[in-house]
């Protein structure tokens, strides 16, 4: 888990970055950096989003898998990483602004 702590600390530290959080492969938030209603909000939408990527990746090539997503706005920007780091988490997710 040290090495997830490092890492949250530095994107949390790259100009713009607005928030991380991490969550496990239910969807449940573990560990943000945003307030309780923002976390649940972007959290239960991005799962949503990463499995029907995750699906479509797959059905073109079933021995492939989502690593990351990038959503961009013209005011945010999105990044999902579902790199599992650890038994504890599946995805990191981190906003920033344009």
């Amino acid at each position: 888990m040290a090495e997830v702590e490092d890492t949250l600390k530095r994107i949390q530290g790259i100009n713009g970055v607005i928030g991380t959080i991490v969550v496990n492969a239910e969807g449940i938030p573990i560990k943000s950096t945003l307030d309780n209603s923002t976390t649940v909000q972007y959290t239960g939408l991005l799962h949503q989003l990463t499995m029907k990527a995750r699906s479509t990746v797959r059905d073109i090539d079933p021995q492939n898998d989502l690593m990351f997503l990038r959503i961009r706005s013209k005011k945010h920007e999105i990044m999902v990483s579902t790199v599992r780091c650890g038994r504890v988490c599946e995805s990191l997710v981190w906003m920033g602004m344009d």
